[in-house]
């Protein structure tokens, strides 16, 4: 059996490097702690910012409160009738503006580093009706949470300005700590109810750009099929079409060229079935259906320029489409061996891990494989994140190359063989 050499030690190498270069910057605060911290002015840049921002504190928190205002005691009594929940959207969708402006202010204001939440798409369910939509800005957490921001600021606001604007003419001295503590109660209001939620939101904007590189994905396959079809086969069989018209017009009167036609024909059959095989094969091979990952690979190794040694070690078959998935990575990076390594040797190892069905491809090229450079190893990478699974690639100059690919396991519907025992 393959040695394999863990996933954890590209990984390891990489935490390593962070570990060294946090031990560095941990290093350099302790030197910078042991002298004394060069003098500054009370009144710096990063002071004048917080108190800008605790003086615009009153006027957003006044437009605030009256947009959360109408839009509750409205929007809400209105709901027993046709208009309320259309109203109530447009006012949530609204507060979602409110919010964005205010995390953009704490942004450049305050320093505070705050992601924009998933953003609400009226198209996502469109196909579900307008009243689906509607219903779905209706219960956006984002609104209700911003609404929520503006409900409380209005005494904040207030304070905070009639604080800073007093201090400012008479408390001079200790203005900078009392705008400090005042702004650091701002950012944590902004972090608290206007950051997105780092379960549900997150894990939404995450799959909104899985299902663009999904889309894209499928997109680009089938512009590739439809041209291996038009250029390939096609063409083969329009020739085919005209070289049996030809043999047909010259079969009675000039048989020996009708048979010389019929057998250049019989060969122009016989590339394009070759051309159609290979097109069903880089759609779904056969001998993955039939015989699973195992023999597949095996079949992808056999036509690779180096020799290739193949060990799967797994107890059953994974779900078809996890299968499809490990397959064309092995596929693409044995290509990329055969093109771009120089490699005597490589070897393909895949086997479960718990939850997980990991694959390891090493050569013993001439190394500097990186996602950065072309888009072959950066779309396996994009393909792999779209299912969440995940694409390392360790591979010094002069190699040798080891590429780790983890996919999630999910078990095999056995939906044909419950058909066949019916």
């Amino acid at each position: 059996m393959t040695e394999r050499i863990p996933q954890p030690d590209a990984v390891d190498g990489r935490a390593d490097a962070s570990t060294r270069a946090g031990a560095g910057a941990a290093g350099a605060r302790a030197g910078a702690g042991e002298r004394p911290p060069s003098p500054r002015p009370a009144y710096d840049t990063r002071t004048w910012k917080e108190i800008t921002h605790l003086l615009a504190n009153l006027p957003m928190s006044l437009i605030g409160f009256v947009y959360a205002a109408v839009v509750v005691f409205t929007g809400v009594p209105l709901t027993v009738t046709v208009i309320g929940f259309p109203l109530l959207a447009v006012g949530l969708l609204g507060a979602r503006q409110l919010g964005r402006l205010e995390r953009a202010r704490a942004r450049a204001l305050l320093g505070v580093r705050v992601d924009e939440p998933s953003r609400m798409s009226w198209r996502r369910n469109r196909r579900d009706g307008v009243l689906s939509g509607i219903w779905l800005m209706v219960k956006d957490p984002v609104g209700w949470r911003t609404l929520l921001y503006d409900f409380i600021r209005l005494p904040w606001g207030v304070f905070t300005f009639a604080v800073t604007l007093v201090s400012l003419l008479v408390l001079w001295p200790v203005l900078p700590y009392i705008a400090r503590g005042l702004a650091n109660v701002d950012r944590a209001m902004v972090r608290g109810l206007l950051s997105p939620w780092d379960g549900l939101e997150r894990r939404i904007a995450e799959l909104e750009s899985d299902r663009g590189v999904v889309v894209d994905t499928a997109a680009a396959d089938l512009r590739r099929i439809e041209r291996d079809l038009h250029d390939g086969a096609q063409a083969r069989l329009v020739n085919l079409a005209m070289g049996l018209g030809l043999a047909k017009e010259k079969l009675l009167e000039d048989p020996d060229t009708a048979a010389t036609m019929v057998e250049e024909a019989h060969g122009e059959v016989k590339l394009a079935l070759q051309e159609l095989r290979d097109l069903a094969r880089g759609i779904h091979p056969a001998v993955l259906t039939d015989r699973g990952l195992d023999a597949a690979l095996s079949s992808v190794a056999s036509r690779c320029t180096v020799p290739v040694k193949v060990t799967a070690d797994l107890p059953e078959r994974p779900a078809e489409a996890i299968e499809g998935i490990a397959y064309f990575t092995v596929s693409e990076l044995l290509q990329n061996v055969s093109k771009h390594s120089g490699a005597r040797s490589a070897a393909v190892d895949v086997w479960r891990s718990d939850e997980r069905l990991l694959i390891q491809v090493w050569d013993d090229g001439r190394g500097g494989a990186s996602l950065d450079r072309g888009t072959g190893m950066r779309g396996l990478a994009e393909r792999l994140g779209a299912v969440d699974g995940l694409f390392v690639v360790d591979s010094p100059e002069g190699g040798p190359t080891t590429v780790t690919a983890e996919l999630p396991w999910r078990e095999r519907e056995h939906a044909q063989e419950r058909t066949r025992g019916r």
